[in-house]
């Protein structure tokens, strides 16, 4: 019993561990105008590998789909979860049929302009998604990060802190979001990216990392509503 309690938490680090990487990658991904090409390529390299491990030890989510009862709050995370699916997919085509460096020994031809308009749409959808992704499972990094800081209880006056303080970073991310006109790429407005050679790369991560508050605060708070919902429901039916 201890010998599985050791597996289990073990193979629970190793998710957040491919968690963590995946999040750095998709940063690094985004600011393809500070590294160049070939970095870029390698980071979407293995961000595909990542992305194939994720899947393969979360595989129990899949087995689940068929089984237990379809609340709004599930329904939500399972429409994130598969437009999160169809967006890497489309990441992982597009980027190897555009690709100079690491899979340029494959024999592709042809469907340039195509790849590339998917591959900023896929992009900038990509990166809202897992944000929303990861502010669904927000609760699990919150204990995560108790647990490390050795933080038993939750006092009242630290949460109220810390919501405050999430709700000012999604403000900002939203304020972000808008400047940066990541609607325009995401539905292809505009088939050209307005990329800042000259931008501080602080200031690139920040204002990126504030967008990803930003979906990972309307996540989290969004399914949390949604539970309280489904719990208010099945309240009236038993009266």
């Amino acid at each position: 019993m201890a010998e599985v309690r050791k597996t289990m938490r073990q193979k629970t680090v190793l998710k957040r561990v491919i968690d963590l990487l995946m999040t750095l990658a998709l940063l690094l991904l985004m600011g393809y105008q500070f590294w160049g090409d070939l970095a870029h390529e390698w980071a979407g390299a293995g961000m595909f590998v990542l992305f194939i491990l994720h899947h393969i030890l979360n595989k129990s989510w899949y087995r689940a789909l068929r089984k237990g009862r379809y609340s709004p709050a599930r329904i939500f995370q399972i429409i994130i979860n598969w437009l999160l699916f169809l967006a890497m997919v489309g990441l992982m085509i597009s980027g190897i049929i555009l690709s100079r460096h690491v899979f340029a020994f494959l024999p592709i031809s042809g469907g340039l302009s195509f790849a590339r308009l998917l591959h900023m749409a896929s992009s900038y959808w990509g990166f809202v998604l897992m944000a929303l992704h990861l502010g669904l499972h927000w609760n699990l990094v919150i204990n995560g990060m108790r647990r490390a800081a050795k933080i038993r209880n939750a006092s009242p006056m630290r949460t109220a802190v810390l919501t405050v303080l999430s709700a000012l970073i999604a403000v900002y991310g939203l304020y972000v979001f808008i400047t940066r006109n990541l609607l325009s790429y995401m539905f292809l407005r505009t088939h050209f990216v307005f990329l800042d050679f000259g931008e501080p790369i602080p200031k690139f991560c920040l204002d990126y990392l504030a967008m990803m508050g930003l979906f990972i605060f309307l996540s989290h708070y969004g399914a949390r509503a949604l539970k309280r919902i489904s719990k208010a429901d099945k309240k009236v039916r038993k009266i």
